[in-house]
């Protein structure tokens, strides 16, 4: 091939091989994560026969559904809510027995507009866009916060690498969420302990509502301590917010069992803080 024709081709075929990357992709974490729910060592099959609730709470929380954010059309989060409801009926009821993993993707399922998904809110790389079940975040937000005050582990977690709002009546501490996409973002949670859990979710007027239950009373309770919290000013426009969490368990009396670090967090802000004037002469 004459070396002009070949400067010409290669960059043809670079735009084909893109074309074909992203048609291809999705199929791809698709079949990844198929692979991984129907591989041996790992059981994923959660009882959904909808037991009757347990009568001992391990662990509860609620969010609410609608909040005020800067630029977002409340459309989008009406929709969310119809998504939620959604995730909710899937979710609603599943126990995971002693040596059972729970997927929020394959409980779920791919959200579509054929099964109901509206647009909603979705993040990507720290803007905000549209996209079918947008919104779904707020649930598995929801799960991981509740998990981490129980001894269930969590095995797959992720979180967004961008701080884009401003803390708004914030009742967490930052980057105690997880967020999901289909399928590759999954939250996962192992049951490794010898009781069984079953998982309550529901979609009010106002709020998302979850709890865990149990058919004993826990021995230890949990409390999740945010440490070495940190906005800084990294470069021109540029400010970075780090923290870790840290969950302590605690047994009768109060008594301080253990400690352990649950995450190290660090994002790029999508907005400038208030950060504190810098000292004037003397000692830094």
């Amino acid at each position: 091939m004459h070396p002009a024709v070949k400067r010409l081709a290669d960059p043809a075929r670079r735009h084909v091989r893109a074309i074909a990357s992203k048609a291809i992709g999705p199929e791809v974490r698709r079949i990844r994560r198929g692979i991984q729910w129907h591989a041996r060592g790992v059981n994923f099959r959660v009882d959904r026969r909808g037991a009757e609730p347990f009568p001992n709470i391990a662990a509860s929380h609620a969010t609410p559904l609608i909040r005020a954010l800067p630029g977002v059309d409340q459309q989008l989060q009406r929709n969310k809510v119809v998504n939620l409801r959604i995730a909710a009926s899937r979710l609603d009821g599943v126990v995971l027995e002693p040596g059972v993993r729970l997927s929020f993707w394959r409980e779920v399922g791919k959200p579509s507009r054929r099964r109901g998904f509206l647009d909603g809110m979705v993040l990507m790389s720290g803007e905000v866009a549209v996209g079918v079940g947008g919104g779904l975040c707020q649930m598995t937000n929801l799960l991981y916060w509740m998990t981490l005050h129980t001894p269930l582990t969590v095995t797959e977690r992720w979180r967004h690498s961008y701080d884009v709002f401003p803390d708004t009546q914030r009742t967490q501490p930052f980057g105690s969420g997880a967020t999901c996409a289909w399928p590759q973002l999954d939250l996962q949670i192992q049951n490794d302990t010898s009781m069984h859990y079953r998982l309550q979710v529901s979609v009010t007027d106002t709020h998302l509502v979850g709890s865990w239950t149990t058919p004993k009373p826990l021995r230890a309770r949990y409390e999740i301590e945010e440490r070495h919290h940190l906005m800084s000013n990294e470069a021109p426009g540029v400010y970075v917010r780090r923290n870790e969490l840290w969950r302590l368990e605690y047994g009768p009396e109060n008594t301080l069992l253990s400690e352990e670090m649950v995450v190290a967090n660090a994002a790029l802000m999508r907005y400038a803080p208030f950060l504190p004037a810098p000292r004037q002469g003397g000692s830094p």
